[in-house]
C-alpha cells in the first residue's frame, strides 16, 4: 500500500515522502497514529495544499523537542533501591522507574522513550540512558543508582 507520511518515520522517511509499505503496518499503524493517510489522488492534493502548515507544526514539535532536551542534558536523576552488601539491586530499575522520577519532577517523558542499551540497571552507581524525545532529538540521560540496605 501506498502512504503519504504526515510526520518523519525513522526508517522510513520524511514528512510528504510517498513510500510503499505493508497493508497491515499502515492499516494498524501508521494511519490510526496520524503519521500516513493512504496515497490516492484527492490525498495527494489535499496534502500540497496542507504542506505548509504540515511543515510549521513539524518545526515546532522539533524546537519543543530541543528545548525539553536542554532541559534533560542538564538534569542527573537519583533513584534509590533495596540493595545488598555486595552493591547488586534486589530487582533492577526500569524505563518505567525512570520515566515515573521524571514525571515527579516535571518532565513528560513516556516509558517507550526511555532507550537503556544494557538493559535494566541491576547495580548500584551511576549509569547512562537514551531519552528520544523526537525522532532528531535524543539525550543522554545520567541515573544515579543509590542503595538503602533492607
Amino acid at each position: 500500500m501506498q502512504v503519504i507520511l504526515l510526520d518523519k518515520v525513522v526508517n522510513l522517511g520524511a514528512l510528504g515522502d510517498i513510500v510503499k509499505v505493508k497493508d497491515g503496518y499502515a492499516r494498524n499503524y501508521l494511519i490510526p497514529t496520524g503519521r500516513a493517510h493512504r496515497a490516492t489522488a484527492a490525498a495527494k492534493a489535499e496534502f500540497e495544499a496542507r504542506r505548509a502548515e504540515l511543515e510549521k507544526a513539524a518545526a515546532d514539535k522539533l524546537a519543543q523537542a530541543q528545548a525539553e532536551a536542554a532541559q534533560l542534558a542538564q538534569l542527573t536523576l537519583k533513584l534509590t533501591q533495596k540493595a545488598g552488601v555486595d552493591g547488586r539491586l534486589f530487582g533492577s530499575v526500569t524505563s518505567y522507574d525512570i520515566a515515573d522520577e521524571l514525571h515527579r519532577q516535571g518532565v513528560k517523558v513516556h516509558k517507550a522513550q526511555i532507550r537503556m542499551p544494557d538493559g535494566p540497571i541491576k547495580v548500584v552507581g551511576e549509569s547512562s540512558v537514551t531519552v528520544v524525545l523526537h525522532t532528531d532529538v535524543s539525550v543522554e540521560l545520567a541515573v544515579a543508582v543509590y542503595g538503602e540496605t533492607a
